[in-house]
């Protein structure tokens, strides 16, 4: 049944639509071309369905014929789908200083590939200590090395900013890095192929001469 254009949760709908001519995609995906917007309602009303604006910047604005209940169910489901990915994503912090050393260093850098293969954000941090901060440039180079020396697993998500006393660097893994459980089947025995039997060779021998 024709939506309440009370409930069309900002869309424009059946008869809020005010355009004298629209183009119609009917509910199958189908183009039904240009057609006047009231003949486009009538269709739409005698398939008991409604008449939904999707796109109102093209000329003329595009409508599409469709249930805008289960459209709206549609929308809301994706909707929490992607806040449920958003919120499995987690941000885990590394904290250095930029004189750390190389061993340290590479540690961290091993956390956070870690990290980063398991869909985590890394966020990386320098602080600053005193008139540690005069050196900023030094903590940002360090930044900008760690963020190469990641850049097969990460993707730089926020650069290096200093915040107060601080320098951060945010990473966002790359997806085809990020590893999902797979379930290996095991590789069937071979069934062994059996070996020919080979026919003995006759051989065809000459009558020997008598001997007079």
């Amino acid at each position: 049944m024709p939506m309440d254009q009370k409930k069309n949760r900002g869309h424009v709908i059946n008869h809020s639509i005010r355009v004298p001519q629209i183009r119609v995609i009917d509910n199958d995906g189908g183009h039904l071309g240009i057609m006047d917007t009231r003949s486009a309602l009538s269709l739409a009303q005698e398939r008991e369905l409604d008449l939904v604006m999707i796109n109102d910047k093209s000329e003329p604005p595009v409508c599409r014929i469709i249930d805008y209940g289960k459209f709206k169910y549609d929308l809301e489901k994706q909707e929490r789908k992607n806040k449920k990915n958003q919120d499995k994503t987690s941000v885990k912090e590394l904290k250095m200083r930029y004189t750390i050393e190389d061993h340290d260093y590479k540690v961290r850098v091993n956390q956070a590939e870690k990290f980063l293969k398991s869909g985590d954000k890394v966020k990386v941090t320098i602080k600053f200590r005193g008139r540690e901060s005069q050196h900023s440039h030094l903590a940002e180079n360090l930044l900008n090395d760690m963020a190469k020396d990641l850049q097969e697993f990460a993707e730089l998500q926020q650069a290096p900013k200093k915040e107060g006393s601080n320098m951060i660097m945010l990473l966002s893994p790359k997806s085809a890095v990020v590893k999902t459980p797979t379930t290996t089947t095991p590789n069937p025995t071979p069934t062994p192929t059996p070996t020919p039997t080979s026919k003995p060779k006759l051989v065809e021998t000459q009558p020997s001469e008598a001997t007079v």
